[in-house]
């Protein structure tokens, strides 16, 4: 139906279009002046001098400028509301499910922020490797091991590796792991903005695999049952409070981790800063203007 009434409106406006005559009366309106000349004569006046028309609809023309003047000219005109571009921005940003590639982008830019004294104590694993390490493929698991090699995580007090799972991203943090697994400060703490979806509790079992196999590949000799038994945390952090921020959440759990963690860690002293009144939601939505206006990810 709508296909043969679009065809109407066709074969009408073949009737009375000939050859292309300029009308001089709506030179002056362009066909990108449409949109602020919507309810004024040049509107009707754009279309015309689009598609071209015959010399007498000139003077109907002038009937339309009579009973539908412009006054666009005449208003004064203020521009967009830095809250609306604001709030436009949140919507298009921090509503929107991270992919692993913006993911990366954005922690790359997060890692930068800091100097390399700071950093020294921290490193980041790829946010792919742990759903690689759960693939059967053998080559796969062992290129995740031997890229975990390359970044020496026995050597540094805290290791982040983000984990993007039932596309749900949660921070997973290494604390301590080259020391010795009878001291209280060897930990593992899992940081999920959406906890009512008990990830943890799903995949504490696969964690404590890939962290057992990761000393296994390391040459580590500390005993397994030691390694199966480094305390699990899961603080109570900030939550997201729609079913897309987590992603966000992540980054910027890293970014106040690396800012607030404590030059020795123990678990005596747990939950340090990491509480539910951590940060709030509007400083969360500052971090993500800072990363947007770095431009890395378009």
């Amino acid at each position: 139906m709508s296909r043969r009434r679009s065809n109407r409106v066709r074969n009408t406006n073949s009737k009375y279009v000939t050859s292309p005559v300029r009308v001089t009366i709506i030179d002056d309106c362009e066909e990108d002046e449409f949109l602020h000349h919507r309810t004024c004569w040049k509107h009707i006046a754009a279309a015309l001098n689009k598609c071209g028309s015959k010399p007498k609809r000139a003077k109907e023309l002038e009937m339309f400028k009579l009973t539908a003047p412009c006054f666009y000219d005449e208003c004064t005109r203020r521009g967009r509301s830095e809250r609306r571009l604001k709030c436009k921005y949140l919507a298009s940003k921090l509503r929107k499910k991270l992919n692993s590639k913006a993911f990366v982008g954005y922690l790359e830019d997060v890692w930068s922020g800091f100097s390399d004294e700071k950093k020294n104590s921290f490193v980041y694993l790829d946010c792919l490797w742990f759903s690689m390490y759960k693939s059967e493929n053998h080559n796969i698991r062992s290129s995740v091991f031997d890229s975990i090699k390359a970044k020496q995580i026995f050597s540094k007090k805290y290791v982040f590796l983000p984990i993007v799972y039932w596309s749900h991203w949660t921070l997973l943090i290494f604390c301590n792991f080259g020391e010795d697994l009878d001291s209280d400060n060897t930990c593992m703490l899992f940081l999920d903005s959406l906890q009512t979806t008990d990830s943890s509790q799903r995949l504490e079992p696969d964690i404590r695999k890939f962290v057992l196999d990761i000393y296994k590949a390391e040459g580590r000799t500390e005993d397994p049952r030691l390694v199966d038994e480094i305390p699990f945390h899961v603080p109570v952090v900030p939550q997201q409070t729609n079913d897309v921020e987590c992603g966000s959440f992540v980054l910027y759990y890293i970014q106040r981790f690396i800012e607030d963690a404590p030059e020795n860690f123990s678990v005596d002293d747990m939950p340090y800063f990491m509480k539910e009144d951590w940060f709030s939601h509007k400083e969360l939505e500052k971090f993500c203007e800072t990363l947007h206006s770095l431009g890395t990810i378009h």
